[in-house]
């Protein structure tokens, strides 16, 4: 890829690309979205990159987006300059998600990376990024064993046999959950019928996304779009059982892949290097990020894989998905983020610590700097917003909700302590 021009920081609320940086509370943040396997000199070269030109901290995104923090006006053009060298392939227009392990897992059904280059390919000739918000997303599930049934987006298309014929299974505004169901089509129309629904949006104005237009009309629209496409009209699906990507997973070659969890989605860009060189000594050809805060080491071979757990959890990375860690999202928080009245990431692991003893993975614990919820737009367990006036609590819902409590800051830990033991012990009386 070619290092673009460098644009003006972005406002809030839009999505900041390599070529268009977003200004924070320590500096300009960048973001990329690999659309396959990083190699690992290539992952080196990048975490070298993000060090010299940004603070060094690296994210990884609930989507699976990499950010890279800390740059600044003059160190962002040589930091997308730096990209452009190392040749990593991201993408640029509507956001396309696809399982992390695509064209890899033995699971798939399809291979989403296929459709997914597809489907890019056919956006941008008819420059329909231009035409929608920023924030417009389409997922292509291939059915393998990392779902996508976890994220939301206002386009979805899902793997799935239907007479013994692989099908993607349609629905719109929302995730795998919620969507709204619209039929299933043949896989070859795949990029039709995203196209189609996108046009959809685009008509409704630039700033529209499709839960807008079903609260407002209904799925009518979207329906009569598809209508002559569809091959199945049963009702969807219910929802897969989630995989979280830490752990490891086998792949068509015979190889594995080991996923490490980024706690609470950051780490620095030293001990990212050094994971790269444990992943490389396990046998590893490469990386990718997953959705859900994760990466994975891709070609690790089963008897290199638990020297190489060992060596990730020292370094301090997540690799098992009932560690507390896992549990509790965090957005970067003040004075990281300017919009943020307090430090979510770094009271992160005391609130994690608290509430380990007492609850299991079914609980989610969603910590927000201000009420904006980036981090985690859905519903969590428990919801913690960061305000002016201390923290208020928010149970079964997300930032937008009403809060049950309010605490104060360095209360806070003792609190979630507290609310934890008396829901471990309801559980234990059903």
């Amino acid at each position: 890829m070619t290092a673009p021009a460098l644009a003006l920081p972005q406002p809030r609320g839009a999505c900041p690309g390599l070529s268009a940086p977003m200004a924070t509370g320590d500096g300009l943040l960048v973001r990329l979205l690999p659309t396959g396997t990083i190699a690992l000199d290539t992952f080196a070269g990048l975490c070298a990159a993000a060090r010299q030109h940004g603070n060094g901290i690296i994210e990884v995104t609930s989507r699976g987006s990499i950010q890279i923090r800390g740059l600044s006006a003059t160190t962002a053009p040589r930091f997308a300059a730096a990209v452009a060298t190392l040749g990593i392939t991201a993408e640029d227009g509507i956001p396309v998600l696809i399982n992390p392990l695509a064209g890899l897992d033995v699971e798939d059904i399809i291979n989403a990376g296929v459709l997914a280059a597809d489907l890019r390919l056919a956006l941008a000739r008819r420059s329909l990024a231009q035409r929608l918000s920023a924030k417009v997303s389409v997922a292509i599930d291939g059915g393998s064993a990392l779902s996508l049934d976890g994220i939301t987006a206002d386009v979805r298309l899902r793997a799935e046999g239907v007479d013994g014929v692989a099908a993607l299974c349609v629905s719109v505004g929302g995730d795998g959950r919620n969507a709204a169901h619209l039929g299933c089509v043949a896989g070859r129309d795949g990029v039709e019928v995203a196209t189609r629904l996108l046009e959809v949006l685009a008509q409704r104005g630039r700033v529209t996304r499709v839960r807008d237009v079903v609260a407002a009309e209904g799925i009518a629209a979207f329906r009569s779009a598809v209508a002559d496409l569809i091959i199945h009209d049963g009702a969807a699906r219910s929802q897969r059982r989630f995989s979280d990507a830490v752990g490891i997973y086998p792949l068509r070659d015979g190889t594995f892949a080991y996923g490490i969890g980024l706690a609470f989605g950051h780490a620095d860009a030293t001990s990212l290097q050094r994971l790269t060189e444990a992943a490389e000594a396990a046998g590893a050809r490469g990386m990718r990020a997953a959705p859900g805060r994760a990466l994975m080491s891709v070609g690790v071979t089963q008897q290199a894989s638990p020297s190489f757990a060992a060596a990730a959890a020292a370094l301090g990375f997540i690799v098992r998905a009932d560690d507390p860690r896992r549990h509790v999202v965090a957005c970067a928080g003040a004075p990281i983020c300017a919009s943020a009245d307090i430090a979510a990431r770094a009271i992160a692991p005391q609130i994690a610590a608290a509430a380990a003893p007492h609850l299991d993975g079914s609980f989610k614990i969603h910590i927000s700097g201000c009420a904006k919820g980036c981090a985690h737009p859905a519903p969590a367990a428990l919801t913690i917003v960061g305000t002016s006036a201390g923290c208020v609590l928010i149970s079964n819902g997300s930032t937008r909700d009403a809060p049950f409590k309010v605490v104060v800051t360095n209360e806070l830990p003792a609190a979630i302590a507290e609310i934890a033991r008396g829901i471990k012990h309801e559980d234990d009386h059903v």
